[in-house]
């Protein structure tokens, strides 16, 4: 059984929280405290796997609570619990900083409890599980690369990187683009899954710690060297060519791996107009978006890189990709800017291939 502790200062919260998780053969709800100051004391007596935790709290809020779980050994995974608005992206990209390994959005304007519990669930299950080790990963062991995909290109040409992420991303992405620097001589396109309003923030928040300019991408965007796009929430990010130029078109597509936006539409298109002069990162992520992707990437003859299981969060995209044998570099995060850096430095950047929208 996988143990949660659910920290809200909502009695109503708790108890939807609760109701939700108890559904769950797998996951017991062994406590809930009403604040950071309560919660701290139940934690070494509760031993739980997994901390469900609000950021407004009276006595002590949730970042406060985080701070002090963070400065004891070991690092237990924190969920933090937010609301779908600025002040909560902001608080929520702190958290995330301070670290938190992952967020939920509260439900908000739903008709019914059971409405409520089924939003809860549909986001908090799949979380738990992959946080706590109880869900089966992605095979550890390489898987020999299958004979349609083109050769490994690692001396060729780059004129695009592109980024896949989710858990753990938004600290891993913070990382490597800070190592990054800013006469960077290409793009760099980037799904972080993310609802509305927080990829936003999120963008505004990398900027300012980032050499490079990073924008949330808006439809129509002249994709430029030295900016990076992020996806906006609840929005697919693809690229077209028009004429010499190559631009952001966003869509309102059906949701692929559950996810929108999405790596595998992004590397997709990616993949159509800038082809075997495409470096894609996947990092940390649950689940296996961005695989399907890396498969069109590697067929037009891209350079694939992954996050290593060790340093990654969760080993759940990068680890579809190097089960399937798609990744011709699995680097750990600390090792991936100054990969993709010396890339740049040695080889000239190419001209993407136009592709008529």
């Amino acid at each position: 059984m996988i143990k949660v502790l659910v920290v809200d200062d909502s009695v109503v919260v708790r108890r939807l929280i609760v109701d939700a998780l108890d559904a769950h053969p797998d996951i017991e709800v062994v406590g809930t405290a009403a604040n950071g100051r309560i919660a701290l004391t139940k934690i070494d007596q509760l031993r739980p796997d997994v901390i469900t935790l609000d950021i407004e709290m009276p006595e002590l809020d949730g970042l406060g609570t985080l701070r002090e779980l963070r400065k004891k050994p070991g690092k237990l995974p924190v969920i933090m619990f937010s609301t779908l608005s600025v002040a909560g992206a902001t608080a929520t990209l702190e958290a995330l900083a301070a670290g938190a390994t992952d967020f939920v959005t509260k439900p908000a304007n739903v008709g019914s409890i059971a409405e409520s519990q089924g939003m809860i669930r549909e986001q908090l299950i799949p979380k738990i599980l992959s946080l706590s080790g109880k869900r089966p990963m992605a095979p550890v062991t390489p898987a020999a690369p299958r004979r349609l995909l083109a050769a490994a290109p690692r001396g060729g040409r780059i004129s695009a990187i592109a980024v896949a992420s989710s858990t753990g991303g938004p600290d891993a992405l913070a990382k490597v683009l800070a190592g990054l620097p800013a006469t960077l001589p290409v793009p760099v396109l980037v799904v972080q899954h993310m609802p509305p309003v927080f990829t936003k923030m999120f963008a505004e928040r990398l900027d300012r710690s980032s050499a490079l300019h990073v924008v949330e991408a808006t439809d129509g965007m002249p994709v430029t060297p030295g900016t990076v796009y992020i996806a906006p929430g609840d929005r697919h990010l693809t690229v077209v060519g028009r004429g010499p130029s190559v631009t952001t078109r966003l869509t309102s597509g059906p949701p692929e791996n559950s996810c929108r936006p999405a790596a595998d539409v992004l590397f997709r298109t990616v993949a159509q107009v800038y082809g075997g002069s495409t470096l894609a990162v996947v990092l940390t992520g649950m689940g296996q978006d961005g695989k399907r992707g890396c498969e069109a990437l590697r067929t037009a003859g891209a350079e694939v890189v992954a996050q290593d299981q060790a340093s990654s969060v969760v080993w759940g995209m990068p680890g579809a990709v190097v089960g399937a044998g798609l990744a011709q570099a699995v680097l750990p995060l600390a090792e991936i800017a100054g990969y993709l850096t010396t890339r740049l430095a040695t080889h000239s950047v190419a001209q993407p291939k136009v592709v008529l929208s």
